[in-house]
């Protein structure tokens, strides 16, 4: 991620490409056209406005006759129709209400669900991130007769695997999408496209069916690039893709046309937040939308409109940053936009032509490659390559710790500091906190740290018992314990400090016990009249969604500092701001905020690196399972500590895995999918006995409510297990009692969950005060 940055950097200050290295930018693209990987291509790459590189190599036809290629040749885009037309035409439509992202697919299209099965549950977002349960193609044999009577056999074919369920890129679902843009806006995808996108954006050589147009424009057939041969004639201005072929040349997974320079104006739009020359085509939320990583647990990142992170980024080359995204086309073309460079690569040719047998997924590689290497920007010091790389990109978040250290120390200039830290104080350059704190440049702004303190499992993030205060090995400096014979700071070690300054990583849930440590520094400094100055981190699943029961005044402990749900969507900053004002401590409290942080954001896609905030929290998916897991911890059940993957795992010797695995698969509860598995946990609850139970796998994180889920489990246990399980300390993390008593009454789950609704609306209500992103 810092070799991305110091890239980000460089571009971003206007620094120069090194000419000497796209030299090897010509190389690779002569050497693929002389092995006949392909005929000729046509590459651009630019940065903003400004086109850094426009070439085109070899030629545009070379059957019957050779013919030159040129900077602009036309080409059959392919699968870029999905990003530059489909999609971004359903997010204008989603922007006007006329369709909905979580909407059934046959809220459109009625008859879509003809082939039974769970048809009737795929959405228009499964559709558009490839996870609708379509095998990647229909059987060619369906394109026979009318669009009309084509789609009505689609429509019957039945779906290879649950929606929701995997990953399989697929142009059924495009099809079906751009059929929907047709059903709902009354236009057909390419009158639409035109309309709202390509005419907007000025894009003049950009349409679906070149040389079928009927009216004033038409592109000369002398510049487009054909491609395989077909019905006995060269494809020239045709769609290559039989399937669109079939349905006319206008589908929503291939049939558009364009040239580099068009494709740059759709990249500076996007980059430009969906405007372009004081046009705007689409909302900035929308932009995020189409190209915000999302994430389902295997492995494969797509956005709504883009390819992330798949098999199909290959032409990303190896050094644009995962946050980057593009999309590749089956005829040879590929384009890549990373914005935090503002930076965009656009690659097309006829690979198809004239046979079908070249292939271009090296050379495609080689040139994002090459010129992401390109970008002069060694001449820039360190700190300012980190500044010009970060502010207002979300995936490239700044935490507080970089911003105070940007901001010369302001907050503690001059001021003698403790700190309180753990191995998760960590800058982006992967200086600890304390390191940075007493360096030189913290020195020069006065700054003088005297003294460490450490909340529960110590400094290292690595003890999972009380810890005795100590010395810092690497600093000399004094570590007080605040997990040890006491919990708070004495008055004696805040009386000679000017301010206390904290940087912990959060989790997000509750019961987690960094943020009742805040709670008690607040209360300590605000007694000892010096400021508490925290460095703000992210809410590590995100800061959007509030859930769980809120602690019962009369329950509050270490575990639930202030009556507060079990995952109450906020930073460290914004949740100590709710105590110190509801709990009216009368701290002075200033926050450091992150930069480049949204509440959409979940941690991997922050560019922040992920470091284990506790022994037991190994992972961004232990931290997401965590707040409903965690619930069964007082019990006699094995949450995975002393595994591999703790809170991904529920056993004890007594539990039925595969039973246990059939009774929650029955519930479908969202998001997650459960495997009965065997282990034996080496630590805690269960230490070293054999069990059976199952493996939580989150395959959709943004449908996943946690805390849903933990109620789901306790339902299972309690109808599957009633005689082993010994649920008499189940209330402790869950520290409400209406809560427990509707569970021992045998309510339904989401009877139980429901009975929340009314608390946290006036949660959210007094949260909406705090937040500060």
């Amino acid at each position: 991620m810092i070799a991305a940055m110091l890239l980000s950097a460089a571009v971003a200050s206007g620094q120069a490409i090194a000419p000497g290295r796209l030299a090897r930018l010509d190389a690779a693209v002569s050497e693929a056209i002389a092995a006949r990987e392909l005929p000729g291509a046509v590459v651009l790459v630019g940065q903003g406005r400004r086109v850094l590189y426009r070439k085109a190599f070899g030629d545009r036809a070379v059957e019957p006759v050779r013919e030159p290629e040129t900077p602009d040749t036309v080409f059959d885009i392919a699968s870029l129709t999905k990003c530059v037309a489909t999609a971004p035409s359903i997010l204008i439509l989603v922007e006007e209400g006329r369709i909905r992202l979580g909407d059934p697919v046959t809220r459109y299209i009625p008859e879509f669900a003809a082939g039974g099965g769970e048809r009737s549950k795929v959405t228009v977002e499964q559709l558009l991130t490839h996870r609708a349960g379509f095998p990647p193609d229909d059987p060619i044999e369906l394109y026979t007769g009318t669009p009309e009577e084509i789609f009505a056999r689609k429509f019957r074919e039945p779906l290879r695997s649950r929606p929701g369920s995997e990953f399989v890129y697929s142009d059924v679902g495009y099809e079906v999408l751009g059929e929907i843009v047709r059903r709902v806006s009354g236009e057909r995808l390419d009158v639409f496209a035109e309309k709202r996108i390509f005419r907007p954006l000025g894009m003049a050589d950009t349409e679906f069916r070149p040389l079928q147009r009927a009216g004033e424009y038409r592109i000369p057939s002398s510049r487009i690039a054909p491609t395989e041969q077909r019905e006995g004639r060269s494809m020239r201005g045709e769609v290559h893709d039989p399937r669109a072929y079939a349905v006319g040349g206008v589908a929503g997974h291939a049939g558009v046309f364009s040239t580099a320079d068009d494709l740059a104006k759709f990249c500076r739009m996007i980059l430009g937040g969906g405007t372009l020359g004081g046009v705007r085509v689409l909302s900035p939320l929308s932009v995020e939308a189409l190209t915000r990583p999302r994430f389902y647990g295997d492995g494969d990142v797509r956005a709504l409109g883009f390819d992330i992170d798949t098999a199909f980024s290959n032409n990303r080359g190896d050094l644009f940053p995962r946050g980057s995204f593009g999309h590749t086309g089956f005829t040879g073309t590929g384009l890549w936009i990373d914005p935090a460079s503002r930076t965009f690569v656009v690659f097309l040719s006829n690979r198809v032509h004239p046979d079908g047998k070249g292939n271009i997924v090296r050379v495609r590689a080689i040139v994002a490659t090459v010129f992401a290497a390109a970008i002069a920007g060694d001449s820039l010091p360190a700190s300012r390559r980190l500044a010009a790389a970060v502010p207002g990109v979300s995936r490239s978040v700044l935490a507080g710790i970089d911003v105070l250290a940007l901001e010369e120390f302001r907050p503690i200039a001059g001021k003698r500091v403790g700190l309180v830290t753990n191995a998760t104080g960590v800058a982006r350059d992967g200086r600890s906190t304390i390191d940075v704190l007493s360096s030189a440049a913290a020195r020069k702004a006065g700054v003088r740290l005297v003294r460490l303190f450490s909340p529960e499992h110590g400094l290292r993030t690595d003890a999972d018992a009380p810890v005795a205060s100590g010395k810092d090995p690497a600093t000399s400096l004094p570590v007080v314990s605040l997990y040890g014979d006491r919990r708070r700071p004495l008055p004696s070690e805040l009386a000679d400090l000017d301010a206390l300054v904290l940087d912990i990583q959060d989790v997000g849930a509750r019961f987690y016990t960094y943020t009742t440590t805040g709670g008690y520094l607040l209360e300590e400094v605000a007694k000892a009249k010096i400021p508490l100055v925290v460095l703000d981190r992210p809410d590590p699943v995100g800061g959007a969604v509030v859930e769980g029961p809120l602690a019962d005044p009369e329950k509050l402990s270490f575990t639930a500092y202030a009556s507060i749900p079990v995952r109450y969507g906020m930073t460290t900053g914004e949740l100590l701001g709710l105590f110190n004002s509801e709990n009216r401590i009368g701290a002075k409290l200033e926050v450091v905020r992150m930069r480049g942080w949204t509440r959409a954001l979940w941690y991997d896609e922050t560019g922040l690196e992920w470091i284990n905030p506790s022994p037991n929290m190994r992972s961004l998916t232990g931290a997401a399972l965590y707040p409903g897991v965690g619930l069964l911890e007082p019990t006699n059940v094995s949450v995975g500590r002393g595994t591999d993957t703790p809170f991904e795992l529920v056993g004890a010797p007594w539990i039925d895995g595969r039973r246990l695995s059939a009774y929650l698969s029955a519930r479908r509860i969202p998001g997650v999918r459960f495997t009965p598995v065997h282990f034996t946990p080496t630590a805690s609850v269960h230490q070293g006995t054999p069990c059976g139970g199952i493996r939580i796998d989150v395959v959709d994180r943004e449908a996943l409510r946690s805390l849903t889920l933990g109620i789901e489990l306790i339902g299972a246990l309690r109808a599957l297990f009633p005689g082993d399980w010994d649920r008499a300390k189940l209330g402790a993390l869950l520290a409400n009692a209406a809560t427990l008593v509707r569970i021992e009454a045998g309510e339904p789950p989401d009877q139980i969950v429901a009975s929340w609704k009314s608390e946290l609306a006036a949660f959210e209500r007094e949260r909406a005060r705090h937040l500060l992103y």
